[in-house]
């Protein structure tokens, strides 16, 4: 990850039949909050897709739109679409330079995109980025093996554990589920 994205919490949690992504609001800058609502959640291809993004926020909106122009180019393919914007990524002069990371997430399957060209598929149906990402994903691996929440209930205390320990994450928290 790189070393200049220390705010956001985001993670995803694939349990039962249902996918949730949740992120944090804030948006930090070095020591003070710029903003306490930001929504870093999103809806991707006809609904069928949701991503989250940690890191600089131009940066991310500029590959959401990337990544939704691959989704239509390869016909909701999150895998295909994935794997091309990780090549463009890392090989176009001006997408290179950008500075977040993404998951992605269908029925099917959740990624983790990065600018070194990575498309990682996690092992166990969970996976977090963020400088509170470690908190998360630690805090939904307990839940879903522990209790009987859906995935969106895993997803958001998920998040407020991070919140409560992380001090570039804040619990104003969205969340979307398919």
């Amino acid at each position: 990850m790189p070393a200049s994205i220390k705010g956001t919490t985001i993670i995803v949690v694939k349990h039962g039949d249902q996918v949730a992504v949740a992120g944090d609001g804030m948006v930090s800058h070095q020591s003070e909050i710029l903003k306490s609502k930001a929504r870093k959640v999103r809806r991707l291809y006809n609904d069928t897709i949701i991503a989250g993004f940690a890191g600089a926020a131009a940066d991310a909106l500029a590959l959401f739109e990337k990544l939704e122009a691959k989704l239509e180019q390869y016909s909701g393919n999150l895998g295909r679409a994935a794997v091309e914007l990780a090549k463009d990524w890392r090989t176009d002069k001006y997408l290179r330079r950008l500075e977040a990371l993404l998951v992605a997430a269908n029925k099917e399957s959740i990624l983790v995109l990065s600018g070194n060209g990575d498309v990682i598929e996690p092992d166990d149906n969970l996976a977090a980025i963020g400088s509170g990402g470690g908190y998360a994903l630690a805090a939904a691996r307990a839940l879903t093996q522990y209790t009987k929440l859906s995935a969106q209930e895993i997803a958001t205390q998920s998040i407020k554990i991070a919140a409560s320990i992380c001090v570039h994450t804040n619990d104003f928290i969205t969340v979307e589920t398919l």
